[in-house]
Order: structure tokens, then sequence, then C-alpha cells
């Protein structure tokens, strides 16, 4: 049976701007991914219950502000914490280079600026799935 991939996509903080992520949503689940929609207000334990939850392959994170330059170490570290070997991907219009890169140092998998294009955001989440599924069958 083939596995479906499943996307948890969310805001974290007070970061109100979501219609990038609902955008994105659309285009996983038009690509035939499962996607958990959770909205505004998430926190880094929030989205990790979600994933884990839902066992998710992929936690989305769309950020309008600043604030994932906060947050999204604190996702990672509360992942590498409990061993939960799940992709995290960002998303958003405010993202720099330089953010870009101290966010991928941090462990994120990638980072999508506003000129990311839907069938590379879809390649790599799939590619990022795939890899997940081939570890979990080796028991990595």
């Amino acid at each position: 049976m083939d596995h479906r991939t499943k996307v948890i996509v969310g805001l974290l903080g007070i970061d109100q701007h979501e219609v990038g992520a609902i955008a994105v949503s659309g285009l996983l689940r038009d690509a035939g991914m499962e996607v958990i929609y959770l909205g505004r207000f998430n926190t880094p334990a929030s989205l990790i219950r979600a994933a884990l939850h839902e066992d998710a392959d992929v936690i989305g994170i769309s950020c309008h502000s600043w604030e994932y330059l906060e947050y999204v170490p604190e996702l990672m570290a509360l992942l590498r914490a409990e061993a939960i070997d799940v992709d995290v991907v960002l998303g958003g219009s405010v993202i720099t280079e330089d953010d870009a890169r101290a966010m991928r140092q941090a462990g994120v998998a990638a980072t999508f600026g506003a000129d990311a294009k839907p069938a590379q955001i879809v390649s790599d989440i799939q590619a990022f799935v795939t890899a997940r599924q081939r570890r979990l069958r080796n028991g990595l």
C-alpha cells in the first residue's frame, strides 16, 4: 500500500496573515497530499502534538512576521529532544537569504520565499517524504 503524504500547516505565534498558508494548503491537496490545516496562533509544542497525533510527514510553517526567528529554533530543539522524525519547511514573503540560511542551519529542510514556484514546493515536499519513508523502513 502506498503511503499518502500528510502535511501539517500552521502559523506560529500571533502572526495572522494566513492567505499564503491557505493557498499552499490547497496546492498540496491538489497534488494528492493530505493537509491538516491548524490555522493561526500555534506554538512549537502544539505543532508537534498535531504532527504526532496525525502521524505527519512534514510540518509546514507559514510566516509573514519575524516571529519564526524565535519559534522555529524552539520547534527544532523540541523535535530533536523527542527524537521525532518530521521534516519542517518554512514559507513566507518575509524570509531573507540570511534568515533562510539560519533556518536551514537550525535544521529546517527547506525555505520557500515569495518567489517559490508551486511545482518546486510540491516536488521538494515529496522528496522529503520519500527520504523519511526510506529512513523509517530502514529503522534509522
